[in-house]
């Protein structure tokens, strides 16, 4: 997952998460990395600088505590974090009662759908133009608002 701290042309800071930089050509390309404040599609990267923990055997006691601050161009309001917590709470557990389909997610969705398959929850990948054909179709499907990583991805 690569956090982007991005801008707008009329000066709006915000962040945007994407599976790969290549996820956020596509996305801006296809006019979907939009400005939360102003809705301008006139979007770049701006300049972040990079974090480069020192080596685990290196760090101190202090260091392993401190929280991470977030990347944000002013303080997040209590009500907001409290609201992303609750709202990544409710994501983690109804991901404990869906199945990870990985690149399936249409398909499967759709064999659902269709009565091919009994119906159970899901959730896993799929493009911005197989995600619209699903909606077309009549299939309800979400985002997540969190990215998740897969089990292969994680430590």
């Amino acid at each position: 997952m690569i956090v982007y701290d991005l801008h707008c042309a009329h000066g709006h800071r915000f962040e945007g998460w994407f599976g790969s930089s290549s996820d956020f050509a596509e996305q801006h390309g296809s006019g979907l990395v939009q400005c939360p404040e102003c809705g301008s599609q006139d979007v770049g990267k701006a300049p972040m600088a990079p974090a480069v923990p020192a080596k685990g055997n290196q760090r101190t006691g202090d260091a392993v505590r401190k929280p991470v601050k977030a990347v944000t161009n002013g303080e997040i309001p209590s009500e907001v974090r409290q609201a992303m917590r609750a709202l990544a709470e409710a994501q983690a557990k109804a991901l404990r009662k869906s199945t990870y389909v990985g690149d399936g997610f249409a398909e499967e969705s759709r064999a659902m759908h269709y009565g091919e398959k009994q119906v159970e929850a899901i959730h896993g990948k799929a493009t911005v133009r197989e995600a619209k054909e699903l909606i077309e179709e009549g299939i309800s499907v979400a985002p997540l608002p969190f990215p998740i990583a897969e089990a292969d991805e994680l430590n």
